[in-house]
């Protein structure tokens, strides 16, 4: 049952509206059922082995959807463009090309597959980019490679002029961390405080460059 919000709406996956067809698909309407508009996904359910999680079909190449499936209960048996495996639950199937012609049947009853499509229009936010440069740090080359490339996407954000800025002073580069880190800084000040109890710092504590870069 869906909660009644004004901003934000909550469904159990069995409370959709369970629709036949086409053939043996059986699809739950969720864009639809929560009025989602940045993008589509329904689920798919089969009652039996054999019957259809995703439709034979290829996307419109004037529409151009990237499809990204998940199959979240039971097994699906994926073919794409001639080429068939086995999709267990918790594994994705992601296929930016419109083109390639999908389909897939459950090889158990009650597998459920989820779908997600869209126009390859969305900008992800820059904390994924920060998060994954941090957890890359024993590389520094990845982590820089994960940073230049979140940077091309958002080159004024603090948060990885700041992450930048701490890869560099690990790594030594005090010139380096300083010019990131007055960035960062430039663009969102509370990061001073951060900056202040960040041990990635800890090596420019008493650089007189870095005490004023941190100082209102």
């Amino acid at each position: 049952m869906s909660e009644a919000n004004p901003r934000y709406r909550v469904v159990h996956l069995d409370d959709v509206e369970s629709l036949p067809g086409p053939g043996t698909l059986t699809w739950r309407p969720v864009r639809a059922t929560l009025g989602i508009r940045a993008f589509g996904t329904n689920a798919y359910t089969a009652a039996r082995a054999g019957d259809d999680v995703v439709e034979p079909h290829t996307e419109s190449p004037e529409l151009a959807h990237e499809e990204l499936y998940f199959v979240a209960r039971g097994t699906a048996r994926f073919t794409l463009d001639g080429e068939s495996f086995e999709a267990p639950a918790g594994t994705y199937v992601f296929i930016p090309d419109p083109s390639v012609h999908r389909h897939a049947v459950a090889a158990e009853a009650g597998t459920t597959v989820l779908s997600f499509g869209g126009p390859a229009t969305f900008t992800p936010s820059a904390w994924e980019w920060s998060f994954r440069a941090a957890a890359a740090r024993a590389d520094p080359v990845r982590a820089r490679e994960i940073l230049d490339d979140g940077l091309a996407v958002h080159p004024r954000s603090p948060s990885l002029h700041y992450e930048l800025a701490c890869l560099e002073a690990s790594l030594g580069r005090r010139d380096q961390a300083l010019a990131a880190l007055r960035t960062a800084i430039d663009r969102e000040p509370e990061l001073r405080d951060a900056a202040r109890a960040d041990d990635d710092f800890a090596g420019l504590r008493d650089d007189p460059d870095f005490v004023a870069v941190v100082t209102l």
